[in-house]
């Protein structure tokens, strides 16, 4: 098991496994460039200095499928929860197997398929700021390079195998970033300088589609045969769908940090370019089915669980000092995004066998000089939860966002839990 996982990882040196950054990129994780809390090389210690027999892993935070997919190189079976109806399709993406040849088969279908395309697609349903010309003279796609992902969105759907529909979306939303005129990161979406004069071009769609889909081609033919080939996908709120679980010996995640960024507006693009959004009305009900980590959405916040004495000064500090925040509704943002991880704890207890070990990667916030230190909280949480703290490691440090007010490094963390038999 662990010499498939080494092929795939190719022995490569991870700076720090609190992240693949100034890593060489892994086959699979180039189809759409995410910035993972922690590298494969994390599951693969979890698993290894687990004291049970790890047979099904579970990642109730899926992401882009980093913790699911290294679960299948190691010969464990995934189990994997994502609300983003993008990302739950580019994991599934990875995860399943192919006949190459039918994938092939359909590939060639899309490119007829636009190729001989002569209608004007109608994008009205798109938010106004998505294509030319915009609002206040700014817009995200030309509108050659619109109609031209609408061509391929249409062609994908008339696709008769569900699962092809659902590859050919991962590897069409891996890409819209590049052919638009924005940038996009953990701070939000900016322009791109002088995108201007620098007019994205229909045909870059068309190449970054057929490159993008063989390089894809050649992964999963070249690691057909991972140790594991089983799955479980529960697409929603993990709040609600970790019940759904079945026994599981081992969970590896990363939950949202309490930082106000909405994470869904990091994939805002996709989710409307693909056609997972249709409307004002179901981009709302996605966010607020979100972990209560930002206050982007109106929302009802659960109330601030007992158990933690770290959690209580903290919380009686940002009250105090709710009016010097940007935005009022923050104190009781940190309250429910505590109520929702111990809502998520507690549902994990309850799926892990006895002695089985939650590995959790979290990162720190600020407020208006007030720390949150997730670690710690979590840890004086989790006797609640039914679980007993092995270990906090430092993870890297992070800056703080400027509506966090600054340039703190703020510490992410590994804590590691066990669960109390």
């Amino acid at each position: 098991m662990q010499l498939a996982f080494e092929q795939w990882t190719k022995g490569r040196q991870v700076p720090t496994l609190g992240t693949n950054a100034g890593a060489e990129k892994l086959p699979f994780q180039t189809w759409r460039h995410f910035k993972e809390a922690f590298a494969p090389e994390l599951v693969a210690r979890a698993v290894s200095e687990s004291s049970l027999d790890v047979r099904k892993c579970i990642d109730p935070f899926g992401g882009s499928g980093t913790t699911a997919l290294a679960c299948q190189f190691l010969g464990v079976e995934p189990v994997t929860m994502e609300v983003n109806p993008y990302l739950a399709d580019l994991i599934e993406a990875k995860l399943a197997a192919y006949d190459g040849a039918m994938l092939t088969r359909d590939l060639g279908q899309i490119i007829r398929a636009v190729r001989d395309e002569c209608r004007h697609h109608d994008l009205s349903w798109l938010p106004p700021t998505f294509v030319a010309p915009g609002v206040d003279e700014r817009w995200i796609f030309e509108e050659a390079v619109a109609q031209r992902i609408e061509s391929y969105r249409l062609a994908i759907s008339e696709l008769a195998t569900p699962l092809h529909q659902m590859f050919f979306r991962a590897i069409l939303g891996g890409f819209l970033v590049d052919v638009s005129n924005v940038l996009i990161s953990g701070k939000g979406r900016r322009y791109r300088q002088n995108w201007q004069s620098r007019r994205q071009l229909p045909e870059t769609v068309d190449q970054q589609f057929l490159v993008r889909t063989q390089r894809a081609l050649y992964e999963i033919a070249r690691y057909s045969t991972r140790p594991m080939t089983r799955y479980t996908l529960i697409r929603g709120d993990c709040r609600e769908t970790i019940s759904r679980s079945p026994t599981v010996d081992l969970a590896v995640f990363s939950p949202p940090y309490p930082n106000s960024f909405d994470y869904t507006d990091v994939y805002n693009v996709e989710l409307w370019m693909v056609g997972y959004l249709h409307d004002s009305a179901s981009n709302r009900i996605l966010r607020q089915s979100t972990l209560s980590s930002h206050v982007q959405v109106q929302r009802e916040f659960g109330p601030r669980p007992s158990g933690s004495q770290t959690l209580d000064s903290v919380s009686t500090q940002l009250h105090g000092v709710q009016k010097a925040l940007w935005n009022r509704r923050i104190p009781n943002m940190v309250d429910g995004y505590f109520a929702d991880m111990t809502t998520v704890i507690k549902a994990l207890e309850s799926c892990l066998s006895p002695g089985g070990e939650a590995w959790a990667v979290v990162g720190d916030s600020l407020y208006a000089n007030v720390h949150i230190p997730v670690a710690k909280i979590l840890s004086e949480l989790a006797p609640t939860c039914g679980f007993e703290t092995v270990r906090i490691e430092a993870f890297r440090s992070m800056r703080s966002s400027a509506q966090q007010g600054g340039r703190a490094e703020l510490a992410e963390s590994l804590v590691v839990f066990r669960k109390i038999q």
